[in-house]
């Protein structure tokens, strides 16, 4: 019995393999809108989908990001400023994406902007420190969305939001995960509202990869600058060596499982992007396949006494 069920998960994974490798057609024709592009995994997908045929529109928030892109990308690629928590800044570029579609509409939008600081303990935070990671991280995902839904129910395409393993399972303080879990919610729910238009809505949720928002020295100046805006009785209370503590914590943790290969991600978004039967939810990153997927879906007591063994402890007291 053991081998039959052995024998059907195989044949269950070869299938699914066989099955993903049909690619949509007509790539020449299809226009795919990323944001994020300046740098990271939206700089690398810009590139990888215009060698690979696509008509590519890259939203940088530099011009320095825009003109770099240009020199080393074809002539089909075409670029716009985007600041995603700019509601005129979103018009300008969709008003530009629907002169350049036309009547073909918009194959793809990728939401890959996003921003990773401030994090750290809740109690450490401001609601405006929430109010601006959410502005990028999920409003400007919805904002940028419902923007270009139009030409892309017109196009019959793609949705692909660039969530995180953050959004399953929060292993740390702070609005990121929370910004995350919304990317997770709304995906959800724009994947069934399109469903009966022929849109395909796709979430990735990456796990640690080497990009500027990993970037360690961000990190600990993060750590620095919320620790030195606390009260001296917050300061107390959590030790004044803290922010070392929890320094050491970041080279252990985050350091260790940082994947520097980007195309793990990009390979993924290339795919949600031009496989005839795209994957509902990404995965890439073996922490994100073997580490945090499979403890969010442990008991809460359970997962709680993993993630807080390797977190940095508050040493002080309440008066």
């Amino acid at each position: 019995m053991f081998l039959y069920i052995i024998g059907l998960v195989a044949f269950w994974f070869v299938l699914r393999w066989y099955r993903e490798l049909a690619r949509v057609p007509n790539k020449g024709e299809k226009y795919v809108y990323i944001t994020g592009c300046d740098s990271g995994f939206g700089n690398l997908l810009a590139r990888h989908l215009d060698k690979l045929g696509f008509c590519v529109i890259a939203a940088c928030y530099t011009e320095k990001g825009e003109d770099e892109l240009k020199k080393v990308s074809s002539e089909r690629l075409n670029t716009v400023h985007l600041d995603v928590i700019s509601t005129d800044s979103v018009n300008k570029a969709t008003a530009f994406i629907k002169t350049l579609v036309g009547e073909k509409g918009l194959w793809a939008v990728v939401n890959n902007a996003g921003v990773s600081v401030p994090s750290g303990p809740c109690d450490w935070m401001t609601v405006d420190d929430y109010k601006s990671m959410l502005d990028v991280n999920l409003i400007g995902v919805i904002g940028v969305t419902l923007s270009v839904l139009p030409l892309i129910k017109k196009a019959r395409g793609r949705v692909v939001n660039v969530a995180s393993v953050f959004g399953r399972i929060s292993a740390f303080g702070g609005p990121y995960c929370v910004s995350k879990y919304g990317v997770e919610a709304f995906n959800d729910s724009l994947r069934m509202n399109m469903s009966a238009f022929g849109v395909k809505v796709l979430c990735l949720e990456p796990g640690f990869f080497k990009t500027s928002v990993t970037d360690l020295n961000l990190l600990r100046k993060n750590v620095k600058t919320l620790w030195d805006n606390l009260s001296e009785e917050v300061k107390d209370q959590y030790g004044h060596d803290y922010p070392e503590r929890a320094n050491v914590t970041l080279e252990k943790n985050v350091a260790t499982l940082l994947d520097g290969d980007l195309m793990k991600v990009v390979s993924c978004m290339e795919h949600a992007i031009s496989a005839l039967h795209p994957r509902t939810r990404y995965s890439p990153g073996w922490d994100a396949k073997f580490l945090w997927l499979p403890m969010s879906y442990l008991p809460t007591w359970i997962a709680d006494k993993m993630l807080l063994k390797d977190m940095a402890k508050p040493t002080g007291s309440i008066r």
